[in-house]
């Protein structure tokens, strides 16, 4: 079904109607989610989250929308579920640090070497174990929000954040548009297999589990391997926003 030939159906839906359809792709996002929380979130709580996301989508769609409805509405619901994350926020402060500290260490080697941080020389440098290193990824990986793009003093943990760009000024667009390019060519620069875990994970939705299976490894294998390729994008979208203040403090001293 084409865009335009979704719309008109949608046209002659109520809000309540459209939310009744898609109410299944509200629960299905949440236990997707689940996959890398804890049991300590509420799985109820994502989906009443995910549900107001629904009929705020349903709400706000129109015509102009490149996207069919449900990949509209997917982002949304996905949207409201983050923002729930943000607000009762449970991953320990510690949990954030020593990610930090593992990230600004892969961009000081990547810095150095011109190429991806082996895990060996991340261990040795910041002097932790091998089980101790494997337990930030696995923190990483089950964090609420890794921010990729966020300060180094703001909190953060796993999932990519979704960005309703209806809400975003001209300058705010720009640069956010700037920020989710340099994004997309930091996954583009990852290893095979990190690559390989953030399509299935993001793009296909299979969770660790599946994800295992298609690559022969174990769960906890998936969940490091997932943790590396998050704490990498955190160290190279660090060096890029980096590389983007400096230009903007050189193109502010040479106006005046």
């Amino acid at each position: 079904m084409s865009v335009a030939s979704e719309y008109l159906q949608l046209q002659r839906e109520s809000t309540e109607e459209m939310v009744k359809r898609h109410a299944p792709l509200v629960r299905r996002i949440a236990y997707h989610l689940m996959g890398r929380l804890p049991p300590s979130v509420d799985v109820d709580d994502l989906v009443q989250a995910g549900m107001i996301g629904l009929i705020e989508a349903a709400r706000n769609y129109a015509t102009d929308r490149s996207a069919s409805f449900e990949t509209y509405a997917g982002i949304r619901i996905r949207g409201a579920m983050l923002d729930e994350l943000r607000r009762t926020d449970w991953t320990p402060r510690s949990v954030h640090r020593k990610v930090r500290e593992v990230a600004e260490v892969v961009r000081q080697i990547e810095n150095e070497t011109g190429s991806d941080a082996e895990d060996a020389e991340v261990i040795r440098r910041l002097g932790i174990t091998a089980a101790e290193y494997h337990q930030i990824l696995a923190d990483a990986t089950s964090a609420r929000l890794l921010s990729l793009t966020a300060p180094d003093d703001a909190e953060g943990g796993p999932s990519l954040d979704v960005i309703d760009q209806e809400s975003l000024g001209p300058q705010e667009r720009f640069e956010q548009e700037g920020m989710r390019g340099a994004l997309i060519e930091a996954i583009g620069g990852l290893p095979e297999r990190e690559q390989l875990v953030m399509s299935l994970y993001y793009e296909q939705e299979l969770n660790l589990k599946e994800i295992g299976a298609v690559l022969g490894v174990t769960e906890s294998r998936v969940c490091q391997i997932h943790g590396q390729a998050l704490i990498r994008l955190r160290a190279r979208m660090d060096a890029w926003r980096e590389r983007e203040t400096g230009q903007a403090e050189r193109k502010k001293s040479g106006r005046k």
